[in-house]
């Protein structure tokens, strides 16, 4: 899991897109839930508790952040194309859909390419690495 969400190199097909995606997003909804239910108690916004807390939202968002941003890149790897494609999502109106159909629906390049073997060729041991 650590390759699939903390390393920009190699490719990964949809469904490993998806899967970290969704790992990512139930990370993020248990932490700030969590911090969101203490803080909706607490009164006291100035305890070290709730500093902690904060200080957790604050890395658990920019680990997030990170490992969106290395599976966009390995997406975009499997379509035979560079990591900075990713940087479309900021195009107004256009870019997240964009995104969202290149990254998340469309199957990626057949066959080997820069960035590596297919993951879906059976016939590759390494496949499973990426």
């Amino acid at each position: 899991m650590n390759n699939l969400l903390f390393s920009y190199a190699g490719r990964i097909n949809r469904a490993k897109f998806w899967l970290g995606a969704v790992v990512l997003m139930v990370l993020d909804a248990i932490v700030f839930s969590i911090v969101g239910a203490y803080s909706s108690m607490s009164e006291d916004h100035d305890s070290i508790a709730f500093i902690v807390l904060a200080a957790i939202c604050v890395v658990v968002l920019i680990a997030t952040i990170y490992a969106s941003v290395c599976l966009g890149i390995k997406r975009y790897h499997d379509h035979g194309k560079s990591g900075v494609w990713v940087l479309i999502q900021f195009v107004p109106a256009i870019g997240a859909l964009w995104y969202f159909i290149e990254a998340g629906c469309l199957r990626g390049q057949p066959g080997t390419n820069i960035y590596g073997p297919d993951p879906l060729d059976s016939s590759n041991r390494l496949a499973s690495a990426y």
